[in-house]
C-alpha cells in the first residue's frame, strides 16, 4: 500500500511543483513580456511603420547591416516570428541569409531580451536556474549570450551567401542582388 501511496503523492507533486513554476512565471516574467512588447509596439508607432521599412532597405545594402544590424533590430522590434517580414525588403539573393541570422537570433537573445521569442524562454531559464543556483547574477551570461550570438549569427549569414552562391551557380539560377521596390 505505501508503494502506491508514494507513487500517487509522487504523481500530483509533479504537477504541484509544474504549477509552482508557471506561478512564478505569472508574477515574474510574463508581464516583463507584455510590457516589453507593448513598448516596443509604441516605439515602433512613434517611429512610423515607413521609416521602418526604409531603414531596412538602406540596411539591406550592407553586408554587416544585412547579416548582423538588421537582424538585431527586427528581431528586437518585431519578436518571433514577425521579424522575419524585414526580409522582405532584401533582394532574392540576400533572403535565405536574413532569414538564416534572424532565425538563429530569436534564439540567442532570449536571456537578455525575453519578449523577442518568449517560447524560447523554457530553454533560457533552465540553463539560468543552474547559473542562479550557484549565487551568479545571469546577466552576464545574457549579455555573453546575445554578443556571441549576434557574432555567430552573422557568420552564418554570411556562409548561408556563399551556399546561395554556390547553388544559384549549380542549377543556373541568377538571383537579384538588388532590392526592387
Amino acid at each position: 500500500m505505501d508503494f502506491l501511496i508514494n507513487i500517487a503523492e509522487g504523481f500530483i507533486g509533479l504537477f504541484r511543483t509544474g504549477a509552482d513554476v508557471f506561478m512564478s512565471w505569472i508574477v515574474g516574467i510574463v508581464p516583463l513580456v507584455l510590457i516589453l512588447l507593448v513598448f516596443m509596439n509604441t516605439l515602433i508607432n512613434l517611429i512610423g511603420q515607413e521609416k521602418i521599412n526604409k531603414f531596412a532597405q538602406w540596411a539591406s545594402k550592407f553586408g554587416i547591416m544585412r547579416n548582423m544590424i538588421l537582424p538585431f533590430i527586427a528581431t528586437f522590434m518585431l519578436g518571433n516570428p514577425a521579424s522575419f517580414t524585414m526580409g522582405k525588403f532584401l533582394p532574392e539573393f540576400y533572403k535565405p541569409s536574413y532569414y538564416a541570422a534572424t532565425a538563429q537570433y530569436c534564439h540567442t537573445s532570449s536571456g537578455i531580451f525575453p519578449h523577442i521569442n518568449p517560447g524560447e524562454l523554457f530553454v533560457w531559464l533552465g540553463i539560468a536556474s543552474g547559473v542562479s543556483t550557484l549565487g551568479l547574477s545571469m546577466t552576464p551570461l545574457a549579455i555573453r549570450y546575445l554578443l556571441v550570438g549576434l557574432v555567430m549569427n552573422a557568420v552564418g549569414a554570411y556562409v548561408t551567401d556563399y551556399t546561395t552562391a554556390y547553388v544559384s551557380k549549380k542549377s543556373g539560377i541568377e538571383l537579384s542582388k538588388v532590392a526592387k521596390m
